[in-house]
C-alpha cells in the first residue's frame, strides 16, 4: 500500500539540485510545498527512500525522510492544498 513520505535535506558544497530533484520526481507523486521540502508517495520504506536519493547526494548533504502520519497543517505553500490534504 502506498505511504506518503516527507523528505527534507540540506546540500552543503557542491549542491548538485537538478540530480536530486530528478531522484525526488522519479516517484512520479510528489509535491514540493516548501524550498527544501518535499512529500511522495511510494510503497517503498523510508530507509529504501533514503538509501534511493543517497546515491544523488554527497556524503556531508543531509536528508530526512519521514512517514507522514496523516495530521498536518500548514500555511503559505508552494503547492495546492488539495494535493497535501489528499496524499498527507
Amino acid at each position: 500500500m502506498p505511504k506518503s513520505y516527507i523528505i527534507n535535506y540540506d546540500l552543503r558544497k557542491q549542491r548538485d539540485y537538478d540530480s536530486l530533484y530528478k531522484a525526488i520526481k522519479s516517484y512520479g507523486t510528489w509535491a514540493r510545498p516548501l524550498e527544501s521540502t518535499w512529500v511522495i508517495v511510494t510503497e517503498q520504506t523510508a530507509i529504501e527512500v533514503r538509501d534511493y536519493l543517497s546515491k544523488y547526494m554527497d556524503s556531508d548533504d543531509g536528508l530526512l525522510v519521514v512517514r507522514s502520519s496523516g495530521e498536518a497543517a500548514w500555511r503559505s505553500v508552494d503547492c495546492k492544498n488539495e494535493w497535501l490534504k489528499e496524499h498527507l
